[in-house]
């Protein structure tokens, strides 16, 4: 899914109808593979799509809160593949990174997109390693990652510590995106990420620390015909436990699908059916920009779970049609149960400015 899906097309790149010539056969997502590390840390270019996500809350050493998001996507394009030129575009890469602020009031945020090779893109095979330039994301021997984005208005540069054991989705790895087998991903996530590193901005170097969750995804599926698009959730909760949850819905914005898994503080896992998760908007909020109203405040229900979600701020749209092609919102919020603070994550909203096609 995503978490981190996007359109195959570099913007301008008009393509001649010749060009596409053969199109490459995508491997299809099937149950029952079993995930290997650390070679599933990194890319598989035979697939459609794939994408390195991650997204935290930060603090300043005044205590003051932020959201990040870090993005790495991978393309393999519908071009002739056995066009020998060396610049022939068998792999596209793209890139984006946000900083929510409240003080700035609004998303600030940059992207990249470039073509894989020459020595200024890559996806590596063997591990975590992908690079726009000087914008990277790596899995060091360590098993951290390290993620450094000189953006146009700030830099970050972070150290993301693991401090559980991967959690993987659906069936071992294998999640379902709709009613047909076919409609799947291969799919993992890192919650619990321990994050410390730098934020320099006009000028200024500062401290920051904070928690992260990561997610690695890929899949050669398109999304089905009724889909726009969905609603998801990657939560770090306070006593320990990790909650991914999503919902995609149809044209009359009803749930088309949907799912998750949750992780308790005792390490169990609860796999959770289409039907154990529901997404209902609390409050919404209309850009100013494009004029597209979010849900950016929602209940949610996940299993036994129910939760209240409350945005950073509101202003967390996100325009990536410089590079992915899509326009969404993706945010900071808060949970809270029963009304107190159980745990803080980013939610993703797509599909309600267009239909997202990927």
């Amino acid at each position: 899914m995503k978490r981190r899906s996007f359109l195959l097309l570099l913007p301008g790149s008009g393509v001649a109808a010749a060009a596409l010539g053969a199109a490459p056969a995508y491997p299809p997502v099937a149950a029952g593979r079993t995930l290997s590390f650390p070679r599933d840390h990194g890319a598989h270019p035979d697939y459609r799509t794939e994408w390195w996500y991650a997204t935290g809350w930060l603090q300043t050493r005044a205590g003051a809160p932020l959201g990040f998001q870090v993005t790495f996507f991978r393309s393999r394009p519908p071009f002739d593949q056995a066009n020998p030129s060396r610049f022939a575009p068998q792999q596209l890469l793209f890139a984006n990174v946000a900083l929510s602020d409240p003080v700035a009031g609004k998303l600030q945020h940059d992207q990249r997109a470039a073509r894989s090779g020459f020595g200024l893109a890559l996806a590596d095979t063997a591990d975590t390693d992908v690079y726009i330039d000087s914008w990277s994301l790596r899995r060091e021997a360590t098993g951290h990652y390290r993620a450094r984005f000189p953006a146009r208005d700030f830099t970050l540069d972070l150290t993301m510590e693991p401090t559980q054991r991967l959690l993987l989705q659906g069936e071992r790895g294998y999640s379902r995106k709709g009613p047909l087998a076919a409609q799947a991903s291969y799919y993992y996530s890192q919650p619990g990420l321990k994050v410390s590193g730098t934020l320099e901005r006009r000028s200024l170097q500062e401290t920051v620390h904070g928690t992260a969750w990561l997610d690695h995804e890929w899949s050669s599926t398109l999304l089905a015909d009724e889909a726009v698009g969905w609603d998801w959730l990657g939560l770090n909760l306070d006593d320990g436990s990790a909650l991914m949850a999503f919902q995609i819905r149809d044209k009359p914005g009803r749930k088309f699908w949907g799912g998750g898994t949750l992780r308790g503080s005792d390490g169990r896992v609860q796999v959770l059916a289409p039907d154990e998760v529901n997404f209902m908007p609390a409050r919404r909020w209309r850009s100013p920009r494009t004029g597209t109203s979010y849900p950016v405040a929602m209940r949610l229900n996940a299993g036994g779970l129910t939760l209240e979600l409350l945005p950073l701020m509101d202003d967390q749209e996100l325009d990536s049609r410089a590079s992915t092609g899509a326009v969404y919102w993706e945010g900071a919020v808060t949970a809270l149960r029963g009304g107190k603070v159980v745990g803080r994550g980013y939610l993703e909203l797509t599909g309600y400015f267009q239909r997202l096609n990927l």
